[in-house]
């Protein structure tokens, strides 16, 4: 035990032997029984005044009526009188007991021990909530990142996958932490921020991890959000505590996720920003280039909107290198499937280059949850490892969601719901060069009541107008079919609907694609007020111009609409057949489609 803690009990000490010296002194002037000599007690006996007596050898005590008649305690040290029990007989005292003997150990735990109670709860409830609540008041100024061990669980460029190019521009950054003086022998400076950006669940964390380990170093891992408190000032405080901590464990990393949340343009706002967001990011930017050098700390920062963070961070010198995460190709995907398929049971008949090429546009952490999904699907179905019919279940859990069986529905609604769908199939199969449909399904899924999945073939990074007035149109698929059944329309299509607008206003504000409005780009700023952009800005075009543009966007939806009505009115037999077999079946395959369509054709 430390002197401290030494000096703390004495003092409580001390304070227990004063509080019970008070206690004493109170219940001396102010005694609750009073004290009569024995002469006293027996004349007051022989008046039957007594009403109750409780005998100790040491201590008589009980009640009499005095003159008033009101009754009274008292007390008093007894004699040796044999003839006390029938003296209280013969008055007839009405109550009179023994009491047992206590010894002084006894009447100190009795007096004393109501007082100990009392303090250990309120040690326990009281001062070590004040000394907890104290010790982080005088900490709030520090930074709450956490040093991962990475010895524990080591994170290398073998665990990342799907982001080669990423991979080859941080594995620079690994060589400059594990060999300095490689690069400086020619005079190279270790650069001193990376961004990270990308789409959400590309990898960027795991990324910065996969440098800590890779380069052996000590990875300091804080929120931005962490820094921006209500208290102006704190921000900057936890920001310098942060480089403090790094600089000590140097060479380290620290990464700062979601940067834009402290990163985001200064002085925005009509009013001007918050102030205390702003000094955060001025000692961020003073802590990577500033006077004081912080040699061997480099910081790696990852955020999804690299368009608002100010441009002072993003200029050399701060943050030296932008490094893009993008979304995997097809063989990115593959490798990616790959290492989160090490932890699962796979079955032996699986490939993963399949599920790869079901799955575009897929995150890692999209991929990682398919894994998952099929895992613990396979594990429902007391399989012995995970199956490809799994894993296409997953991956439709993942785009969909989980399947609705028990949504009780009318014969009528799933006839129209199996015509809606079977018009989205058709108009993709009539029309060159769309997705080729992989399934068709009238069974729930998420906020769906059916769904048609198309899947591309290979990745696409360029798309054309044709590419787009064909999605316009299988948009229309559904709505079509219904008219063409039914001559009537329902609110199903309201998703697609919305789809289709968007799609069309796109292609007017953005793509160029309208003849009519020419070559211009009319989107409207994404960003709001608060970062920095004039209220006058929003108006980017006149009132003539935004008639065109609604004028172009209906032209586009309308004749997308007529081209589906057009499509589905030359081949209704086979929008018959596709529909009465997904009555039948409810979910049908890309083959199983393409089998209806010929029978029907034939």
């Amino acid at each position: 035990m430390d002197n401290k803690n030494l000096k703390q009990m004495a003092m409580w000490g001390f304070g227990l032997l004063m509080l019970l010296f008070l206690f004493n002194s109170v219940k001396s002037t102010v005694p609750l029984e009073k004290e009569i000599p024995y002469s006293e007690f027996k004349t007051h006996l022989r008046d039957g005044a007594i009403t109750e007596v409780r005998v100790r050898p040491d201590l008589l005590r009980g009640a009499y009526h005095d003159e008033k008649g009101g009754l009274q305690a008292f007390r008093t040290l007894p004699l040796n009188d044999p003839n006390l029990v029938t003296e209280l007989e013969g008055h007839k005292v009405s109550n009179f007991q023994g009491e047992p003997d206590r010894s002084w150990m006894s009447g100190l735990l009795l007096n004393v021990g109501g007082i100990l109670l009392f303090f250990v709860l309120w040690w326990f409830f009281v001062i070590r909530q004040v000394q907890v609540g104290g010790k982080q008041a005088l900490s709030f100024g520090r930074s709450k990142a956490k040093m991962v061990d990475e010895k524990k669980k080591k994170t290398t460029f073998a665990d990342v996958a799907g982001c080669d190019e990423s991979k080859e521009e941080l594995g620079e950054i690994v060589e400059f932490l594990k060999h300095p003086e490689k690069f400086q022998k020619l005079g190279g400076k270790m650069p001193r921020g990376v961004l990270l950006f990308g789409s959400p669940g590309t990898g960027k964390t795991l990324l910065a991890r996969a440098v800590a380990g890779e380069a052996g170093v000590p990875f300091f891992s804080a929120s931005a959000s962490e820094f921006v408190e209500m208290f102006v000032g704190v921000g900057a405080s936890r920001v310098r505590d942060l480089f403090e901590q790094a600089k000590k464990a140097a060479p380290a990393v620290i990464f700062i996720d979601e940067l834009d949340a402290v990163g985001r343009h200064r002085f925005a706002g009509v009013g001007g920003g918050h102030d205390e967001r702003e000094q955060t990011l001025n000692q961020l930017l003073v802590e990577l280039d500033g006077f004081e050098q912080n040699q061997g700390i480099i910081l790696i920062a990852a955020t999804n909107r690299p368009d608002v963070i100010d441009p002072a961070l993003l200029r050399p010198g701060r943050f030296d290198r932008q490094i893009r995460v993008p979304l995997p190709d097809l063989r990115g995907r593959e490798d990616i499937l790959k290492v989160h398929a090490r932890i699962v049971k796979m079955s032996p008949d699986v490939d993963l280059a399949v599920v790869a090429r079901r799955t575009p546009g897929f995150a890692g952490a999209d991929l990682a949850n398919v894994i998952n999904e099929a895992a613990l699907l396979a594990s429902r179905k007391d399989k012995e490892g995970v199956e490809l019919s799994d894993l296409e279940e997953a991956i439709e859990r993942v785009i969909s969601g989980p399947q609705r069986k028990v949504k009780l529905m009318s014969e009528k609604e799933r006839k129209i719901i199996a015509y809606h769908e079977s018009g989205h199939t058709l108009v993709a199969k009539l029309l060159p060069g769309s997705d080729p449909v992989h399934k068709v399904s009238i069974i729930s899924r998420g906020m769906a009541l059916g769904y048609t999945l198309q899947l591309p073939i290979d990745d696409k990074y360029l798309t054309s107008r044709v590419d787009i007035l064909n999605r316009l149109a299988i948009l229309f698929g559904g709505r079509a079919a219904e008219e063409a059944a039914f001559n009537e329309v329902w609110t199903g299509a309201s998703d697609d609907i919305s789809k289709a607008t968007a799609y069309a206003t796109r292609m007017v504000t953005e793509f160029g694609m309208s003849d009519k409005v020419g070559p211009l780009s009319l989107r409207k700023p994404d960003q709001e007020v608060f970062l920095g952009r004039g209220i006058s800005d929003q108006n980017m075009y006149s009132e003539r111009t935004a008639q065109l543009v609604d004028e172009e966007v209906k032209r586009l939806v309308t004749e997308a609409q007529a081209k589906a009505r057009e499509l589905l009115a030359a081949d209704r037999k086979a929008l018959d057949a596709l529909a009465a077999k997904l009555l039948d079946r409810e979910v049908l395959n890309g083959e199983e489609i393409d089998a209806i369509l010929r029978d029907a054709r034939a």
